[in-house]
């Protein structure tokens, strides 16, 4: 006998986001996934807050957002607020102890805000290691997403390095999807995992992608 996974409701495709810093261009990005009905996990830094107030200079792509703008902003039942470690320290540089500093801190942080349970994290700069992974362990995290690109659809199996599809600005992203719209194979299940930043698309002038 043979035992296929699936997505709620039986289905064998599923497509998720995954975007990193809790930034301002995050109200747009979530207007779109909402008009669609996608879903998104948002990866924050809570010691990373920006004053209550800031007013960047004209220009300037990086704007994180105040704390009480991200409670007013991600309370949004339709996506998933996750951690992106407390100073978005590279963790590789840290030992095990700063490492489980960095994350517990910021799950417990936005659990403080949010309610409910934060269950992973994505790596802050992509940078893991065996060492960092083995500390994650210990601090009871469900999953971590990398920055490596599959370029592929398969269900991941190591949970902790949670490598996604690819970055909403890799060349062969419309070949992607095509492929995955396309495959009506009646086996087997398929995740498009896709990863970025949204100040990404204000800095590249490329928000049709995402809409695309």
């Amino acid at each position: 006998m043979s035992i296929f996974y699936r997505f709620p409701g039986g289905l064998r495709k599923a497509l998720t986001l995954s975007y990193d810093d809790g930034v301002e261009q995050d109200v747009r990005l979530m207007e779109i996934l909402d008009k669609y009905g996608i879903h998104c996990t948002f990866n924050l830094n809570s010691g990373c807050w920006a004053a209550e107030g800031t007013v960047y200079p004209k220009g300037h792509i990086h704007r994180r957002m105040s704390a009480s703008q991200v409670k007013e902003l991600y309370q949004n039942p339709n996506h998933e607020v996750a951690a992106h470690c407390l100073t978005h320290a590279s963790l590789t540089e840290l030992n095990a102890g700063q490492i489980a500093h960095e994350v517990l801190a910021d799950r417990e942080n936005l659990e403080a805000m949010f309610g409910g349970l934060v269950r992973g994290l994505a790596y802050p700069f992509g940078t893991f290691s065996d060492t960092v992974v083995d500390a994650l362990k210990a601090t009871g995290a469900a999953y971590a997403r990398t920055v490596v690109s599959t370029n592929n659809f398969s269900i991941p199996t190591d949970w902790l390095r949670l490598h996604p599809t690819c970055h909403h600005n890799a060349p062969n992203l419309p070949q992607l999807c095509d492929r995955f719209l396309n495959d009506s194979a009646p086996f087997g299940s398929l995740l498009f995992y896709l990863w970025g930043h949204s100040y990404e698309f204000e800095a590249d002038n490329n928000w049709h992608v995402i809409e695309d």
